[in-house]
């Protein structure tokens, strides 16, 4: 039996389940959390800790076809200097309410296209965060670039405001694949925009290619990883395109006729992923790689490798806050997320009050069910009797689940007394097998394939 066949008896080819970014998941959040507890977990920050920031743009000039994040276009600037400036009022609300002496140990701003903001906007924008939560030592703060709204007065602003990596997001070099996508970005745009932010100091460049997009083949993912690692980065995240027209309207736009099945997205990622193997990068998770000595590989090798929703990460903070219209804060108590829709979010904060709709609170086997889910979604292996030593007590013995979990997934685990491992051949599978521990009903409609 191939390789291909146990994989489709498995279910790996029709399923629909959640990239594990948080437990529970977002679709799980509900208004039973509010700004009283995202004020109460602001306050309960050690004092002289340290904290991560992600700051949401939500504008773009053009919207591309795929794209399934919630993101609006603008053609003029008023829009976004209105926003920024209520932004910058939720840095202070948000500042207000935190202990005294709390450092940033991350600070990333997405969207959108954070890029679009004017050099003015840039240097305000930055002002206001780090006059009241300064840089912790070896901190990182990380900018989405996109290259064609991008200049060398914004670059410059970026690299005076103190940002020292870069995450450019690119998908797909090939031009028919990109008419088809609506996101036209040359190869030589994206060089020229790399070579200028190393010029400036900002040697730390991540990026972000896509499988599973319409006419991918594995020629044309061959050619793109090749001309992406001409560009060296230092990390890549390999994602599978989530076609979801039910919930993205945009990709109404995009053929699906042209759409390669699940069993050829398996190939195009086997493809892209063994290139980057020889080219020595390393395998971080599911869906990353990184060259040796790169912060996640370090990670990786000292047990500290954690999953949020920016993807793999070494931020060492247990509390990430999201400012800006949807963002999601994460706490040791719980998650909160602010309202989704623009002008309901600015009309929130600019009556002095945090904008939180939605969220959860941390309950039972909450915790537990979720580091299980981390562990797997990181090293593909979990050890129970480690895992329940972070707990006073473990709310719930998984050991049956996890003999469960290996019968229905042999032969692609091993499982030896607390410790269940997915074997290299079974990565595919991670997905599926983080879903076995998920004590939460799911709507598939809600997810994205597991391939």
């Amino acid at each position: 039996m191939t390789r291909n066949t146990q994989l489709a008896k498995l279910g790996l080819f029709d399923a629909k389940v959640p990239r594990y970014t948080s437990y529970p998941t977002a679709p799980h959040f509900s208004t039973s959390v509010q700004a009283a507890q995202f004020a109460s977990w602001l306050a309960a920050v050690p004092e002289g800790g340290e904290v991560s920031l992600y700051i949401h743009i939500p504008f773009c000039r053009r919207l591309c076809w795929f794209c399934a994040f919630r993101t609006q276009g603008v053609r003029n600037d008023d829009p976004v200097r209105s926003y920024l400036g209520t932004l910058e009022q939720e840095v202070r609300l948000m500042a207000d309410a935190l202990p005294g002496g709390v450092r940033l140990s991350r600070l990333h701003w997405g969207g959108g296209t954070p890029t679009l903001l004017q050099p003015d906007m840039i240097e305000s924008l930055a002002r206001t965060i780090t006059s009241r939560l300064p840089f912790a030592e070896g901190a990182e703060f990380s900018v989405e670039v996109d290259p064609n709204e991008v200049d060398d007065a914004r670059l410059d602003a970026l690299a005076a405001a103190g940002m020292n990596r870069a995450s450019i997001g690119i998908q797909d070099f090939d031009p028919r694949i990109q008419e088809t996508i609506g996101r036209e970005q040359s190869f030589e745009l994206t060089r020229d925009i790399a070579g200028k932010l190393r010029a400036r100091g900002i040697h730390s460049l991540n990026a972000d290619i896509l499988y599973g997009l319409p006419h991918q083949d594995k020629d044309s993912i061959a050619d793109t990883t090749a001309k992406l690692l001409s560009l060296g980065p230092d990390r890549v995240a390999l994602y599978g395109y989530a076609h979801v027209p039910w919930m993205a309207k945009r990709q109404t736009m995009i053929p699906e006729e042209h759409l390669p099945d699940a069993t050829r997205r398996l190939g195009l990622f086997d493809k892209a992923r063994d290139l980057f193997l020889e080219a020595g990068y390393r395998a971080i998770g599911i869906d990353h790689f990184a060259r040796p000595g790169d912060g996640l590989d370090v990670a990786l090798n000292e047990g500290r490798l954690r999953r949020n929703f920016q993807g793999y990460t070494d931020d060492p903070a247990d509390t990430l806050i999201g400012l800006g219209a949807s963002a999601i804060s994460r706490f040791p108590q719980g998650y909160v997320q602010n309202i989704s829709a623009t002008a309901s979010y600015l009309a929130q904060v600019r009556d002095g009050k945090f904008a939180s709709a939605r969220g959860h609170a941390f309950v039972g086997d909450d915790l537990l069910r979720a580091r299980v889910i981390e562990e797997l979604m990181c090293t593909f292996r979990v050890d129970l009797d480690a895992v329940e030593a972070e707990f006073a007590s473990a709310p719930v013995d998984l050991r049956l689940e996890l003999a469960r979990v290996h019968q229905k997934f042999a032969p692609f685990t091993r499982h030896e007394g607390a410790v269940l491992e997915i074997l290299p051949e079974g990565q595919s599978l991670t997905r599926m097998i983080a879903r076995e521990f998920d004590a939460y009903s799911m709507n598939e409609n809600s997810h994205s394939l597991a391939i």
